[in-house]
């Protein structure tokens, strides 16, 4: 992870020969579906009678060779799995739309993607098929505001994967994924030696090597099991520049690059209650105020709109983190002295979360920044490590002045920034052939 991360368009501003590699990847794409005879609709049609299994050959194959390349790319620590885009789950509006492609598979002998290289090679049955597909999506879009509740909530779990689900190892997950891609490969053949009256007699050899080959990939993808959260935090870096400002001379800029235990040491992610009250009305960024204290604490005293995650919950929220709030969002740890918050900080900076910050001396100072006249609020003079310093009369939550201090009697509050925005990786769309 670095910090700032460069825009797509930075680097391909940078480096044209991208686009170069762009259209390779295309035109190799476009080759290899028309290749497949993904453009006949009537060769893909044919799969939903068993005579000709193509499809699903080709699409199982493209499935478990990218799953094995990108999970042994993560074992080895080449890639980090948390920046890759996963779709979020919407599994009622998933099992409808799943249902009217099907269909619409069958009856038109296309998906989306295959109608695109049908109509490339001059198809007229692929190009009036993709002219549906654009209606579609326009008729969609203008009526999407009468069931958007439904689809959008209707079974949503967000960004989710089969080793979550299933509370196995990702290893497990390719091995399993793998071999039921080799049945389907077995059973699909099966299927066009009984309805297509194929000779498998004549197919290549080599596809047996290809699937032992692909099944072994899986075995070494599980041996080499995935990096702990502690490997890919102390992999970590943050970049930051550093101006110098020279008399009769122009400014020196640095770019100094630190470890994560670095900007601890140096204190860059502690931002003091002043600026962590500021962010709340910085148009430029989103502030998510993450409360990791215990729910007793919370409620007896806790920052407008900071939201309760205990320590030992919070990594059922980082698929959420890393997916579902905007770009621009801020997360600002507190717990009520610093030791909690650190903690969690380490444990969303090794999951690839992005824009953490943790509240200079939690709760407490803020405590005695903003409630320094709330007569209500006495010190605790027995209070140990990272425990509220603090007697409060109830438990009132948000409900103290100093929870919501005003901003016009804190306009003036001057600070040293400390928040600097990382661009988060944009998102990328998927879909079938």
């Amino acid at each position: 992870m670095n910090f700032p991360l460069p825009s797509l368009v930075a680097v391909s501003a940078a480096h044209p020969w991208t686009y170069v590699l762009f259209a390779v990847i295309g035109f190799a794409f476009g080759y290899t579906l028309e290749m497949s005879g993904f453009g006949d609709s009537r060769k893909l049609a044919a799969q939903f009678y068993f005579t000709e299994m193509t499809v699903l050959k080709v699409m199982f194959t493209a499935i478990a060779v990218a799953m094995v390349l990108i999970f042994g790319a993560v074992g080895l620590g080449v890639l980090d799995f948390s920046q890759v885009w996963v779709n979020p789950t919407y599994l009622a509006s998933g099992i409808v739309g799943g249902l009217i492609m099907g269909v619409g598979f069958i009856v038109g002998g296309f998906c989306p993607t295959t109608s695109l290289a049908s109509a490339s090679t001059g198809k007229i049955d692929g190009m009036l098929f993709m002219l549906g597909g654009f209606v579609g999506a326009f008729l969609f879009g203008e009526t999407e505001k009468y069931f958007d509740g439904w689809y959008t909530n209707a079974g949503y779990y967000g960004r989710v994967t089969l080793d979550q689900v299933f509370g196995i190892p990702v290893g497990a997950v390719v091995v399993i994924v793998i071999l039921m891609a080799l049945f389907m490969f077995w059973g699909g053949e099966q299927l066009e030696r009984i309805f297509g009256k194929r000779d498998l007699s004549k197919e290549p050899k080599l596809r047996v090597a290809g699937a032992v080959a692909l099944f072994a990939a899986a075995v070494t993808v599980l041996a080499i099991g995935s990096p702990s959260l502690e490997d890919k935090y102390n992999k970590v870096t943050f970049t930051r520049t550093e101006t110098i400002e020279q008399v009769n001379a122009d400014p020196i800029v640095n770019t100094l690059t630190y470890t994560a235990d670095d900007m601890l040491a140096n204190r860059l992610v502690f931002i003091t209650p002043a600026e962590a009250f500021k962010a709340k009305y910085n148009q430029s960024m989103n502030p998510v105020y993450l409360d990791v204290r215990s729910e007793a604490d919370y409620n007896l005293y806790h920052i407008e709109n900071a939201v309760n995650v205990p320590l030992d919950r919070l990594t059922e929220v980082i698929p959420v983190l890393l997916s579902e709030p905007p770009a621009n969002s801020v997360f600002i740890l507190m717990s009520n002295d610093e030791a909690a918050a650190t903690k969690a900080w380490k444990t969303l900076v090794g999951s690839s979360v992005q824009n953490v910050y943790i509240l200079e001396g939690g709760v407490n100072n803020w405590i005695a920044f903003f409630g320094a006249e709330d007569k209500a609020l006495q010190p605790a003079p027995n209070a140990g490590d990272d425990q509220l310093g603090y007697i409060f009369p109830a438990a009132l939550g948000s409900r103290y002045e100093s929870c919501d201090p005003n901003p016009i009697e804190y306009e003036a509050l001057e600070f040293e920034a400390k928040i600097i925005l990382q661009l988060k990786r944009d998102k990328s769309g998927g879909g079938c052939g």
